[in-house]
């Protein structure tokens, strides 16, 4: 794997036409791009055409990579190529946001209208995480969800910001990997019917017991036993794609 300075100098050298910087920065990204494509894998399109697809988008982020925006290259190039792929999919009409996503996109929108008003400037990322109750890095995935993941990178209508687009503002520490299983293991949980995701907060948010969740919910530790499993094996489907 190539290190930082290694990814600068060679997307500099990329960005001027040098071809084997090109191909230098694909072939050591091959795992990022497999690990965002195998997310589409059974909609109908080929593993071939769909890498094709995420070669094109990690091209894009190539171009559009501006070291200005203060985070890793890998950071701002998963969202151009998944956008990518995503685009293709849903002219198909092969890929839907969820709604709970894209309720959660317009009451972010929303949020942030009201709180430009009220405050004369845009909410960070981290103002917006906290508001939601979310990770930072699913906020860019989750404003991405209703428009192109590129509109992460506009420019803020507010000049006197020092970080000016979203990019800008998304931690650097973040995996790739990480922000697109927290995405789909977050919308999984949406899916699940009310009873059902208050046992998954019980046990792995708030680190309670079998036997204390099934006090809780007023069944015996065997059903929520059996219910467990069956949301641990939906969950693994889900990340499996």
């Amino acid at each position: 794997m190539l290190n930082e300075s290694e990814t600068l100098s060679l997307l500099r050298r990329a960005k001027t036409g040098d071809s084997d910087a090109k191909e230098r920065l694909l072939s050591n990204n091959t795992s990022l791009l497999k690990c965002i494509l195998k997310r589409y894998l059974g909609k109908g399109v080929e593993y071939d055409d769909l890498y094709s697809l995420a070669c094109m988008g990690f091209l894009k982020a190539i171009n559009g990579f501006d070291e200005s925006f203060g985070v890793r290259f890998s950071t701002y190039a998963v969202p151009m190529i998944a956008g990518e792929i995503k685009r293709f999919l849903r002219d198909d009409g092969s890929v839907k946001v969820s709604r709970a996503m894209k309720k959660t996109a317009r009451d972010m929108n929303r949020y942030i209208e009201a709180y430009a008003l009220e405050h004369g400037r845009q909410p960070t990322v981290k103002e917006l995480a906290a508001a939601f109750s979310l990770e930072e890095g699913e906020v860019v995935f989750t404003l991405g969800s209703s428009r192109m993941p590129v509109s992460i990178y506009e420019q803020s209508d507010y000049k006197d910001e020092k970080s000016t687009t979203l990019a800008e503002k998304l931690p650097a520490k973040d995996s790739p990997e990480e922000m697109i299983d927290r995405l789909i293991l977050r919308q999984a949980i949406d899916k699940l019917p009310e009873r059902e995701k208050k046992i998954v907060v019980l046990r792995y948010f708030r680190d309670m017991t079998q036997s204390e969740v099934a006090k809780a919910i007023g069944v015996s530790q065997v059903q929520i036993s059996r219910i467990e499993s069956r949301i641990i094996s939906q969950f693994k489907r889900e990340l499996s794609g």
